[in-house]
């Protein structure tokens, strides 16, 4: 994969220009310095920028003074800028700032965020090529999960800590989450599990449970056939009852005469072992008339019904009314006593109202009261007649439907014949279907069905796609890139200050770590003394690796290499010191030697890989070690003045 650093970019909290650092493509770039200038926070800046799930670069002065921190890569698609702002007090941030194009024009300001953290997982994931399948085909595939790009920095970066440890050769590897899962992507790093391969394994398990299902279904078939097929007697016995068969067919125990004869009986014309229609029409008939004439009478019921109950409302308001009128009689029993005062001339009362004719209006709007009193008992008699009429009809139609329903009751009771035949029918049709479907999941299991050309469709396509994908041929084609991997390592190991140059190394995946093959013992890493060994062989294995994924067209891992301080196994306290004391039995010069020698061994992979290979060493080596080493140039020296972090960002503020 082509993705070298071009840039790392840092913005001041106070305001200040970004703080640039260049890299060359193509090229193994130092930078180089003292103690305390920052090289070690390269690694964690480039790792962060990356959308790692937590921020290590260093608390302090870098992270008090830097507001962003971003990357200028260069890939196939052209250039991209990954930023990221810096997380405060949090472990992490997930604000960041992604910009793409041919050239890129670093922001001044502080950029402001446009994409998550995720969104650039999800993007590098996709400029790798990487497939989005599981390693795993299981629900919960745990560290079998689909490989990632933040899965493989493991291969890029050997920080201070790494570079030289006996007990882990690769990035993370320390913590038992990312041991376990760079285990598990080996196969697929090395090329012995392949996107097309993984693909056909997940194909090959969404087969084999369609196959199981299938398979089930099948023996499911067979086994209700042949249990079905120990009853075939019984069944031809129940067909004679039925009439469905001839009574004198013979029963033999042949399977396929027994068989051919249950076959007969589904093209039989099963009308002739019913009942005629025509011997039973009467009874139906008259059991038809019967129910339309229990509807009519149950219709005339209820209308009866209905008008009765709204009679008795009607003489319930009436006796209510009447009532109300006796009252206002009594109260106003005024009428009668008034007209014998007015036949006598001469009465007071007459000269009071004021004239004859107004009394007599009095007069005749008080009896009004007693005419509605007297009218009152006549509608009431009306009422109660009609009440009377009414509750006859209704019981009338009562006894007429109990009547009809008694007839329906003998009726049916006498009609035994309606109902065996019914009965009969229905058990024949039954009969009839069981046997039809019997007789289909005979043909089914046992006459190469839809089941068995599924089984046999599903077995193919499996063993076709095995030819792509098994676990067999993973092993093999693992087993054959481990060899081709060793033996890279073989042409490089000479070149460096190993202990047994010309013993040959297995890797062991499986451990992550690799054995020195000596012809009566083999050796871990870990068993292995003296510093200088631990780092010819990180160095040895970082970059057989990078060489065997270059050999790999379009391969997933970026053609990038980073090293902190590979020299401290030779000089602890630094190149700084001129007379710092070398390990017993060897001298500065064979020291610088040695370091000089994996410079050379870098510079000559890069040239070897004719620009796609980018290295970056962080050391306080100068250029009296590693200088005129063809493909080897400095990024920046550090020292004085000049650091990762500018002196000025940090008078800024009280920083």
């Amino acid at each position: 994969m082509q993705f070298q650093i071009l840039k790392v970019i840092l913005w001041s909290k106070a305001g200040f220009p970004p703080r640039v650092v260049p890299f060359e493509p193509g090229m193994v770039n130092v930078i180089s310095g003292s103690s305390k200038t920052g090289k070690s926070a390269v690694i964690p800046i480039i790792d962060y920028c990356l959308a790692s799930h937590k921020c290590s670069i260093p608390v302090g002065t870098i992270r008090n003074a830097c507001s962003w921190f971003g990357i200028v890569v260069e890939t196939l698609e052209g250039q991209k800028l990954f930023a990221r702002r810096e997380p405060g007090d949090a472990r992490q941030t997930g604000d960041m700032f992604y910009l793409e194009g041919e050239n890129i024009e670093i922001p001044e300001d502080n950029p402001v965020k446009n994409m998550s953290a995720e969104d650039v997982r999800r993007l590098l994931d996709k400029m790798s090529g990487l497939s989005q399948l599981a390693l795993s085909t299981d629900e919960d595939p745990g560290y079998q999960s689909r490989v990632s790009f933040r899965d493989l920095v493991a291969f890029m970066f050997q920080p201070q800590y790494i570079v030289a440890n006996p007990a882990v050769l690769f990035f993370n590897a320390d913590t038992t989450e990312h041991r376990e899962k760079l285990r598990a992507i080996f196969p697929y790093v090395l090329g012995a599990l392949t996107p097309k391969m993984l693909a056909a394994r997940w194909e090959i398990e969404r087969l084999q449970r369609s196959l199981r299902r299938a398979q089930m279904a099948l023996e499911q078939s067979r086994s209700a056939a042949r249990g079905w097929g120990k009853e075939i007697q019984t069944w031809l016995r129940q067909a004679i009852e039925f009439g469905l068969i001839p009574a004198d067919t013979h029963i033999s125990d042949d399977w396929p005469t027994n068989v051919g004869l249950l076959r007969s009986v589904i093209g039989a014309d099963t009308r002739n072992a019913f009942v005629t229609v025509d011997s039973i029409e009467p009874t139906l008939r008259q059991l038809e008339d019967l129910r339309v004439e229990e509807s009519k009478a149950a219709s005339a019921l209820g209308e009866a019904r209905q008008y009765f109950k709204e009679i008795e409302r009607l003489l319930e308001n009436s006796q209510d009314y009447g009532e109300a009128i006796r009252i206002q009689r009594d109260r106003l029993d005024l009428a009668g006593w008034l007209r014998t005062r007015l036949d006598e001339s001469e009465d007071a009362l007459g000269t009071l109202m004021a004239g004859k004719e107004k009394l007599v209006a009095l007069v005749n709007a008080l009896s009004g009261a007693e005419i509605e009193l007297r009218s009152q008992p006549a509608m009431s008699d009306t009422f109660d007649r009609e009440r009377y009429r009414l509750r006859k009809e209704l019981e009338d139609s009562a006894a007429t439907l109990t009547f009809i329903r008694q007839q329906i009751s003998l009726l049916e009771q006498k009609s035994e014949a309606v109902r065996e035949a019914n009965y009969r029918q229905d058990t024949i049709s039954r009969f009839v279907g069981r046997l039809e479907q019997a007789l289909s999941t005979l043909d089914q299991s046992e006459r190469g069905s839809d089941l068995d050309d599924q089984v046999v469709a599903l077995n193919a396509q499996i063993d076709a796609l095995r030819s792509i994908y098994s676990a067999a041929h993973v092993d093999r084609r693992l087993a054959n890139a481990k060899r081709r991997l060793e033996a890279i390592g073989g042409t490089i190991i000479p070149q460096l200050d190993a202990e047994w140059p010309n013993a040959p190394i297995e890797l062991v995946h499986d451990d992550l770590t690799i054995r020195v093959i000596h012809s009566d013992r083999s050796d871990f890493l870990w068993e292995i003394g003296s510093g200088a060994n631990w780092l010819a062989y990180h160095v040895v294995v970082t970059l057989a690796l990078q060489r065997f994924f270059l050999e790999e067209p379009l391969h997933a891992v970026p053609g990038l290499l980073i090293y902190d301080q590979p020299s401290q196994v030779y000089f602890p306290r630094g190149f700084e010191v001129p007379d710092a004391p070398s390990a017993p039995g060897r001298t500065r010069d064979q020291d610088i030697a040695a370091i000089r020698a994996v410079f050379e061994t870098l510079g000559r992979e890069v040239v070897a890989a004719n620009g796609r290979l980018q290295i970056i060493v962080l050391d306080h080596a100068g250029a009296d070690v590693w200088g005129d080493i063809p493909g080897v140039t400095l990024s920046e020296e550090w020292g004085g003045a000049t650091k990762l972090v500018p002196p000025e960002w940090l008078t800024v503020g009280g920083i």
